[in-house]
């Protein structure tokens, strides 16, 4: 049976790279994002290598957003299988948290703690009717040690750590688990936005995928509440 996989932030990044790797694996992808022309091109290079795609605009840090991509999807493949949370933002670049206005420290909360928070609500249903998924949710290195300037999102991946901590708590023995990677520093414009005079090499986010390919699978079943490292994670089966 073919697993649909839904990823939340796809057009771009880490969000591309799953939604491209699991389609190439045989998954059936739902996949949203706020931007229409990157989300346009992701589809239409899945759809080009026989991949099936659902791509749907949508601003899922507000309910009734969130509600219509997970309908969608369930009209489209009738049940979700793995729920990865991979929207965020990282808000106006390096700042001292003094010196963010209220309308950009809430909206970075509001993007990168609402949008997992009302995923996992809406599809959570369908999961445990099945007794059984997956809801993988991205971190941070800065989600369990704060750096300076890297405020409110750092922040509200605490806030994303915490919670996936309390909702692993609350599904145990339901079938359905939670964990949470963090998948180091890439080569992304979220990474150029914190830190725009980087020097170093940064991992291709195509690169670092084996603990989302591991997590998605019946081969962790068990793994509830987890945190785990992208990076420094092998998976050899490679199988959605």
């Amino acid at each position: 049976m073919k697993k649909t996989v839904m990823i939340t932030g796809g057009s771009k990044g880490l969000g591309r790279a799953l939604a491209l790797t699991f389609a190439k694996k045989g998954a059936r992808i739902a996949v949203c994002a706020r931007g229409k022309h990157e989300l346009n091109l992701l589809e239409r290079e899945i759809i080009e290598f026989g991949g099936e795609v659902l791509a749907v605009q949508a601003d899922i840090s507000i309910a009734e957003e969130a509600d219509r991509f997970v309908s969608l999807a369930e009209e489209a493949y009738g049940y979700i299988d793995v729920l990865i949370n991979n929207a965020s933002i990282f808000g106006p670049g390096p700042l001292q948290l003094a010196d963010y206005t209220e309308n950009a420290f809430k909206e970075v909360l509001e993007v990168n703690i609402l949008n997992p928070f009302l995923m996992t609500k809406r599809v959570l249903s369908g999961m445990l009717i099945r007794q059984q998924g997956s809801i993988i949710n991205l971190t941070s290195e800065a989600g369990k040690t704060g750096f300076a300037e890297w405020g409110a999102y750092g922040i509200s991946k605490f806030a994303v750590e915490g919670m996936t901590q309390t909702w692993a708590d609350e599904l145990k023995d339901t079938g359905v688990r939670m964990n949470m990677v963090d998948p180091g520093e890439m080569d992304t414009e979220m990474h150029r936005t914190a830190v725009p005079d980087c020097d170093y090499d940064l991992a291709n986010p195509l690169d670092h995928l084996d603990i989302f390919l591991y997590l998605a699978s019946n081969q962790s079943a068990l793994i509830n509440g987890q945190r785990f490292e992208a990076q420094s994670f092998s998976y050899k089966e490679g199988r959605a």
